[in-house]
This record gives structure tokens, sequence and C-alpha cells, in this order.
């Protein structure tokens, strides 16, 4: 009887430790089929233009294909529902964007839980935010833009955005917040509609992604004012921030990033954030990823899920300043 309780001990940890050498095995052996990078949007946008020039180069790297999935609508919603179902084995991961962060403000009723389903990998990169403005709107700083949108006329000057709670919509209202001034937001469906407006003057204003607006800026259908971010875009070192224009911690960033379901192995994580930075050394991939504007990051999981959380508060308090509510 007095060797029972040692023995069960011993047969407990000969199994676990068993278990322990087969998962260690499994993850030393991935990956050992196709990888699906789901997309949370449609064919064509810049999400699904990074994807597509980081996945051959981190298929590469793995030694398996790496299959571009697009799952698009309900503002990243749809694909992340996916995601955060499928098995936590690294052969599904998720490239998201800044409404990642910002949908937990703006929906009371989500598809998943943002911090609970996912696992961070890696943040790739931060394009900033543009405010520009139709070349023959009246307004060349951001002073005069806030002298004129804290004025009753503000109340009539428009920004326009690719729809309700967008990165460009969040982006104006964090603007107004700031600043403090009362421009009012015009939603469009999509960002090529919007941009169209304010080359033509329908709209003045719009706080768009430095990856869709500037071949516009360089070619005078649009005139940038400043640039969003928390320090001036190698892009356009002679274009001011907006924060050392006036308004001070302003910094407005769309941003790309990699999360796989909740539960899978850290080690596996570790490789593919380890590959994706690897990726983002390439020389030719950051040719076409700065080319668009973006700073390049490639984080690690840890340094990713400090980032989304400040992003979630971050949008938080802009949206209930707002009082803005997409359900």
């Amino acid at each position: 009887m007095r060797f029972k309780t040692p023995l069960t001990h011993l047969r407990r940890w000969l199994g676990a430790f068993a278990l322990a050498g087969a998962a260690a095995t499994a993850s030393a052996a991935y990956p050992e089929r196709p990888i699906t990078l789901v997309v949370t949007y449609p064919p064509g946008g810049t999400v699904d233009v990074v994807a597509r020039v980081i996945g051959p180069r981190l298929a590469a790297i793995l030694g398996k294909p790496v299959i571009i999935e697009n799952r698009g609508g309900a503002g990243g919603m749809i694909g992340g529902a996916v995601v955060a179902k499928a098995a936590p084995d690294g052969y599904t991961l998720m490239l998201d964007a800044s409404n990642h962060g910002q949908n937990p403000a703006l929906h009371s009723k989500m598809m998943f839980d943002t911090l609970r389903d996912f696992a961070p990998v890696s943040l790739l990169l931060r394009v900033p935010n543009v405010l520009v403005v139709t070349p023959s709107f009246p307004v060349k700083t951001v002073q005069d833009l806030i002298k004129l949108g804290q004025s009753k006329e503000g109340e009539h000057v428009y920004f326009a955005s690719s729809g309700p709670g967008s990165a460009q919509h969040l982006a104006g209202e964090l603007f107004n917040m700031e600043a403090h001034t009362h421009l009012q937001h015009v939603a469009y469906k999509g960002g090529g509609p919007a941009m169209v407006d304010v080359m033509s003057g329908q709209v003045p204003v719009m706080f768009a992604s430095m990856a869709s607006s500037w071949t516009h800026v360089q070619s005078g259908k649009l005139r940038a004012i400043a640039v969003g971010g928390d320090h001036r875009s190698a892009a356009a070192p002679d274009l001011p921030t907006i924060a050392e224009s006036g308004v001070p911690g302003y910094s407005s960033y769309e941003w790309n990033a990699v999360f796989a379901p909740a539960g899978t192995p850290p080690e596996i994580v570790n490789q593919v954030s380890q590959a994706l930075a690897q990726v983002l050394k390439d020389p030719a991939v950051a040719k076409q990823l700065t080319d668009m504007g973006a700073e390049l990051v490639g984080s690690t999981p840890a340094e990713l899920d400090t980032f989304r959380r400040a992003e979630i508060d971050k949008w938080k308090k802009v949206v209930s300043e707002a009082h803005l509510q997409l359900d």
C-alpha cells in the first residue's frame, strides 16, 4: 500500500512527459502542410495588397505554401469570426487591420471577443493618415483648419470617410476631440468614392491613408496639410505632423497585423512571428510596402498585445466622446 501513491505519481509524470514530447515534436515539425492566411477585407484593398506582398516570401521561409483567403465584411468581423473558430494549430492565421482595435468600441455585439479569441503574432506595419484637402480649399495649415473648425462656420465644414466607424472617420473624430473643432462627418460607401469627392471639392477635407492618397497628392489633385503619425513620414519629410502643428499627442495610423486563434502553441506563434520579421527585412518586400507609405515594424507577439490593448482603450475614448455606436 505504501508504494501506491508514488507509483501513481510516476505514471502521471511519465504520461505528462510523453504528451510534452509529442507536442514538442509536432511544433518542431511545423509546418507540415499549407497555411491559410485569412484576409479580413475584400480583394484589391490595402490589406489584400499587403497579404499578397508578404505571402510568397513567408511561404519561402516556412517551406510550405501560404494560401490567401479573403473573408471581407462587417469591418473585418466576418473573417475574424472564421479565424476565432479555427483549430489553434498554426495552419490558420489572420491578417487584420486597424478595425481590430476599433470594433470593440463601435459594436456592443461582437462576433467574437477580440482579446480572448486571438493570439497576437506580429504587428507588420503602420501607415499614417494624412490630412488632405481639395486644392482650392482656403486652408493651408492645421492652425487654419482649427480656427475654421472652432468657429460657427466649422459646423458646416465636412470631412469624408469610407464609411461610418472607418479608420478615416475615427481619425477625424480624434481630431475634433483633441483640437476642439466641430468638423462634420460625411460617410461614403468606400474610400474610392470619398476620395473622388474630395478631389472634386464636393467635400473639402479627408483624413486619408497615405497608402491611398499620396499619388493624388503628388499629382496635385489633393493638397496635403499634415501627416497624422507620431513623427514625420520618410515618404514626405517636409510635411509636418498634426501633433507638431498644434494638436499635441495626435496620432492616427492604419495598421496591419497577424493573429492566430487563441490557444495556438507559443512556439508556433513565435516561429511565425520571427518568420514575418524576416519577411519584412527582404529588400523587395520592404520597398513595395514603404512605397505605399508604410512604416515597417515586425513586432514580437508581446509587443503586438501591448499595442492592440492601447488601441482598444484609445478608440473607446474617442467613440464615447463622439457618441458613436454602429449597432
